[in-house]
């Protein structure tokens, strides 16, 4: 299921992002580009839709840090990542931090980030070493052969994991988002792509493949479950590392809340576009006269995640994600256009094998998330088409005649 996903929506996802940053790295990223390509219209409803979507996945991912704090103190067992009293306080603590962060500035905020990125990789890079010692001195905990590795196509169950698979590969284009602010956006904004993109599949395969080779996938937590393995190969190896998973949950916590600044830091960036373009408040398009920060547009996203962090329909707002994930078509919809439609780029470099798989792949992707979400989740599918239907009711009322 990764390896479809990879080969059918990150790589098209990645050169299309790639191509677009070199292009066009102006603020805003997905926002710009689809405003270009296809109108005001479109872009807003882009821009609107990523952003709302990226507000929505703050509180699971702060929350899932919550949970995994428990193991750095031995508590995992103790039911204290059920207790509200713990988890709530902790998830909107880590919120705050995270917004006051990159309200200081970018200058201080990547130091968040880069930790953030530091506290993914090394659990990850110990969880695949495990695997790989496991590999060669034990056998598999999960049945690993052709017909159970065959992804089973014919259930909503593994549309719900296709749908899964594919939104935790979306975000490459979150570097873009701040192309006026990055150092030669035109040269550094694909190197990075280029760099991440392999890192990125590596970790999630193999990954993946550590955790199943340790545990048996009935046994796996939704949640906890990377740790569980890496708790139970460190075992394998000796009692004496039982230190390690304490290690790695710490390491995944600051991970998470790295993840939170990343995400915080660039989709206020499409808000703050937005309202430079008039369809969101004035204070929206207004940076703070010392950090030259968007204040306004981080304040607000933290506010929104704090309140939806309190609503008792957490689980619904990832499968209201995944459904807002379908406008992220529109992305490569702008290299479609652009494609066909501006001289020049007939000679398009690393995407021409791709035509017409790039979005033909983005929409068949984008479908499945939106079929799960109708039919295993019509609430969750209902709230996303009202978010859409309020998007276009903002635009309409927002458009004002420019002086």
């Amino acid at each position: 299921m990764w390896l479809i996903a990879a080969v059918f929506f990150f790589i098209p996802q990645g050169l299309a992002v790639a191509e677009l940053s070199s292009r066009f790295p102006k603020e805003g990223g997905i926002y710009f580009w689809t405003k270009r390509a296809l109108g005001e219209g479109h872009g807003f409803l882009c821009g609107w839709c990523y952003w709302i979507n990226n507000v929505l996945y703050y509180p699971n991912l702060l929350i899932s840090a919550a949970v995994i704090a428990t193991f750095i103190f031995g508590k995992s067992e103790s039911g204290l990542s059920d207790s509200w009293a713990y988890v709530l306080p902790m998830t909107l603590g880590a919120l705050w931090i995270a917004v006051l962060i990159n309200i200081v500035g970018v200058g201080t905020g990547k130091w968040l980030q880069n930790a953030g990125s530091v506290g993914t990789y090394v659990p990850g890079l110990i969880l695949i070493l495990l695997g790989a010692y496991g590999a060669m001195t034990a056998p598999a905990a999960t049945e690993l052969s052709l017909a159970t590795l065959k992804p089973d196509l014919n259930n909503l169950p593994a549309l719900n994991l296709l749908a899964s698979i594919a939104f935790a590969f979306a975000g490459l284009e979150l570097a873009s988002t701040m192309g006026d602010e990055v150092e030669n956006p035109r040269r550094n904004l694909p190197r990075s792509i280029f760099i991440s993109a392999p890192l990125i599949a590596i970790a999630y395969v193999l990954g993946t493949a550590a955790v199943l080779w340790r545990l048996p996938n009935k046994d796996v937590n939704v949640v906890s479950g990377f740790l569980q393995a890496i708790k139970a190969g460190a075992d394998k190896i000796s009692p004496m590392l039982g230190w390690v998973a304490a290690l790695c949950a710490a390491f995944y916590t600051i991970g998470n809340l790295g993840s939170v600044g990343a995400w915080l830091i660039g989709p206020a960036r499409v808000a703050f576009v937005i309202g430079l373009d008039r369809y969101f408040p004035k204070a929206f398009g207004a940076v703070h006269p010392r950090w030259h920060t968007p204040v306004m547009a981080i304040i607000s996203q933290g506010l929104c995640a704090m309140v939806l962090t309190l609503t008792p329909f957490l689980e619904l707002l990832v499968y209201i994600g995944f459904s807002l994930t379908l406008f992220s078509v529109l992305s490569v919809g702008s290299l479609f256009v652009f494609r066909h439609t501006r001289p020049g780029w007939q000679r398009l470099r690393p995407v021409d094998f791709a035509w017409p798989v790039i979005p033909a792949a983005y929409i068949v992707m984008g479908l499945v998330m939106m079929i799960y979400g109708v039919f295993l989740h019509p609430i969750a599918a209902l709230t996303a088409f009202a978010t859409v239907g309020a998007g276009a009711l903002v635009y309409h009322f927002g458009v004002k005649p420019r002086k």
